[in-house]
């Protein structure tokens, strides 16, 4: 599965700190297992990376996500704060509820 991402979380990703991607569950995201392949395409630079997915977290919500891993780990520097709120730039309450989120935890490869 190929996955795009901005600038800054792909580069958290490609220095290993951030090991945790969040994702809404959809139909999309449902289809993903352990042991699968994603590639990471850097929105800005085309740049592209390979991670393989250790475990699937699934949540009902952000909130329930980001309470259950360390910030670092989400893509978040030591010195910034950590709000689930941060997500619905990308993903509305409706379509959280309708499907829930899910952290796909990952290695580089």
């Amino acid at each position: 599965m190929i996955l795009h991402l901005d600038n800054k979380p792909f580069e958290s990703i490609k220095n290993g700190t951030k090991t945790i991607e969040m994702r809404l569950f959809d139909e999309k995201r449902r289809l993903l297992k352990e042991n699968d392949i994603i590639e990471f395409i850097n929105r800005t630079t085309n740049e592209s990376i390979k991670a393989k997915i250790i475990k699937l977290h699934i949540f009902t919500n952000f909130e329930e996500l980001y309470n259950h891993f360390d910030k670092v780990k989400l893509g978040y520097s030591e010195d910034e704060v950590a709000d689930f709120k941060d997500m619905a730039a990308y993903y509305s309450i409706i379509e959280q509820e309708k499907y829930g989120v899910v952290g796909i935890e990952i290695n580089l490869v």
